[in-house]
């Protein structure tokens, strides 16, 4: 039997160091191929402020390159490539102090990101991409959702109304977006889905949904009971954040925010602490998913008040842009006319 066993364990041995010496090829080869097209664009653009008529040499230029290129080396350096080549080095000319030449990023996460206008959202996007180990896939789903600027809506509520004293303001920050997407659901419209139907499928799409709520997140239960000495309550989905060190209630809520779901969830966060939470944990947070805000009640409630307790709106399907933007216009509306009036008190 052991001299059946050796065998099997030399065969996974050298296939581990195989794989691993694959993946650190490939790793070398992506980032000397990212560089080269830095590179590549760079020599364009040189190349082209040489011309009189900047536009027209520029593309005449291209073209006869990517002729040249393909006859030698085959697909891959086509107008639109050679374009793009030029477009990366235009959106990072200074190399040495950008991240665009990081090696864990592929061509194509460097091709989505530098459509990214915003310099301060594509340097985001590049750091969370290499820290959080984002596939392109990903990459593109955050993109398409906005989802550097749903965090910045969030991140602007909780500096203007002071929601984290007990947690460093760089942390609760980087965790909370306004309004969440689950269009991985794929519940068709009208949306028709009950709280337990909408539940079971975030369950059911695990990876997606620990995806869209962020860095740090691990399951820890569902319907999670806690118990007192005479009732038994039920919180709908339970997970801890180990960068936050704390609990993260989630309770979801398929109509319109009332004052009662505040009151709950403020409860619930209550509970927790007293039952649940660890000495050297951070207080849970409770965040209510609704499908819609009350503005009143936002305004008038316990949420304006409770430093752990936010409500935030989820939308089922994939917004258009133009909707995203104004869900998130109208969050900072609401932003500043509470900042406002705290101020004028």
């Amino acid at each position: 039997m052991s001299d059946i066993a050796k065998p099997q364990q030399l065969i996974a041995d050298v296939l581990q160091i195989l794989q691993t010496a694959r993946q650190k090829a490939y790793a070398v080869v992506n980032s000397e191929m990212v560089l080269a097209y830095w590179l590549m664009g760079k020599r364009i653009i040189a190349e082209e402020q040489q011309g009189e008529q900047k536009a027209a040499y520029g593309e005449a230029i291209l073209k006869t390159l990517s002729a040249a290129l393909t006859a030698q080396l085959g697909k891959g350096f086509s107008y639109a490539n050679l374009r793009n080549f030029r477009q990366f080095y235009l959106t990072y000319p200074d190399a040495a102090n950008c991240y665009a030449l990081r090696s864990n990023l592929s061509w194509t996460h460097h091709r989505l990101i530098m459509r990214v206008e915003n310099p301060i959202a594509r340097d985001f996007y590049v750091k969370e991409c290499a820290e959080q180990n984002w596939s392109s896939r990903a990459l593109e789903r955050n993109l398409n959702t906005m989802y550097y600027e749903r965090l910045l809506s969030s991140k602007n509520k909780t500096e203007a109304l002071q929601h984290s004293q007990t947690l460093e303001k760089a942390t609760v920050n980087d965790f909370i977006k306004d309004p969440y997407v689950f269009e991985f659901l794929n519940i068709p419209e009208p949306i028709n889905a009950n709280e337990k139907d909408i539940e079971t499928a975030l369950i059911q799409n695990l990876q997606q949904f620990l995806l869209e709520l962020g860095k740090g997140f691990s399951f820890v239960g569902r319907q999670f009971r806690i118990s007192t000495e005479t009732s038994h309550f039920y919180i709908d989905l339970v997970f801890y954040n180990y960068l936050l060190k704390c609990f993260v209630l989630f309770d979801l809520k398929t109509t319109k925010l009332t004052h009662q779901d505040t009151g709950q969830m403020d409860m619930y966060i209550r509970l927790f602490d007293h039952l649940k939470k660890q000495p050297d944990d951070n207080p849970t947070i409770g965040i209510i998913l609704c499908a819609e805000k009350d503005e009143t009640v936002v305004k008038y409630s316990i949420l304006n008040d409770n430093k752990q307790l936010f409500a935030t709106k989820y939308m089922p399907y994939l917004p258009t842009e133009a909707e995203l933007i104004a869900e998130i216009e109208r969050e900072k509306r609401l932003i500043a006319t509470q900042l406002n009036e705290k101020n004028d008190a």
